[in-house]
């Protein structure tokens, strides 16, 4: 393990914050844009939306408040992660502030079956990965969902989480599961309680490094405990999952050894108009409310 990459794993294990999540993609960046004031009728076509994305995102990671003291790690979309802010590489300039990049590497939702959406088909996972290495990015995030309490559909969606995982711990990088509970899903406890034993299940069959969980927060305060401890997990960061930030960090600090990997509630109340000094206030005033609901 390279010096940098120890350095990482260290701050990722240990470090006092959380994760931000800066990974929107194609078919969420209008809807990311219009929060942050931008209408649709100010870009014409992807390449300026991904222009204007990316320096909401330059304006973010290069602010003073967002450093490795509270935000431990920040995941990239791969237009980011092969971006520049601050006149440098996206993943260089977060290391040299003590937060470790991520890179969101899936490629959408499958439609639903069993009561959940599977991921996409990866063919290209491996060349991504390989170019995620040789840019600095320590470990990956990939996310599918879970609408209903189906066994066959959990099962289903742990199983092909920890077969892409195995891809992407070949690369070296630490891959973040994310099997999202839907929260507005009337069979909420149900599927945390089934995905809790899957995952274990799978844990326990895993003979690689150890992985991180990105899970929605559970109904039950708690119940993802025993992932939390689990020898196999490097961390268990929590998604805001549509819970605006006063709740979902409410509901985070009920849930101890769970960190927050928050993307709207982290953005939320900045706004493309605002001056340097109200958004560097207003992203500062979020970054402490969700440190201290991580830490708590």
């Amino acid at each position: 393990m390279t010096t940098a990459n120890a350095a990482m794993l260290e701050q990722i294990k240990s470090g006092q914050g959380f994760i931000a999540a800066l990974d929107q993609s194609g078919g969420s960046t209008p809807k990311a844009l219009k929060g942050y004031g931008i209408e649709a009728d100010a870009f014409s076509n992807d390449e300026e939306m991904f222009a204007l994305i990316h320096d909401m995102r330059s304006r973010i990671v290069t602010a003073p408040c967002f450093n490795g003291e509270k935000v431990i790690g920040a995941i990239l979309f791969e237009r980011t992660m092969d971006g520049e802010a601050g006149g440098k590489p996206v993943p260089a300039l977060l290391w040299e502030r003590g937060v470790v990049p991520f890179l969101k590497v899936d490629k959408g939702l499958e439609d639903e079956a069993d009561g959940v959406q599977l991921m996409k088909a990866n063919p290209e996972l491996e060349s991504l990965c390989e170019r995620a290495v040789a840019k600095g990015v320590f470990g990956t995030k990939m996310r599918s969902v879970v609408n209903l309490a189906n066994p066959a559909g959990v099962k289903a969606i742990v199983e092909q989480q920890f077969a892409e995982a195995a891809r992407i711990a070949a690369h070296g990088l630490v891959p973040i599961i994310e099997p999202e509970v839907n929260i507005k899903s009337a069979e909420r406890d149900a599927a945390d309680r089934l995905l809790l034993n899957e995952t274990l299940a799978a844990l326990d069959a895993w003979t690689g490094e150890p992985v991180m969980l990105k899970l929605s927060l559970p109904t039950e305060a708690g119940l993802f405990q025993p992932l939390v401890d689990h020898p196999k997990v490097l961390r268990v960061v929590a998604l805001s999952g549509g819970f605006a930030r006063p709740e979902a960090c409410v509901e985070l600090a009920k849930n101890p050894g769970i960190i927050a990997s928050f993307s709207r509630a982290l953005l939320e109340d900045l706004r493309h108009q605002m001056s340097d000094d109200e958004f560097n206030a207003s992203l500062g005033g979020a970054i402490d409310e969700i440190h201290a609901a991580s830490v708590a």
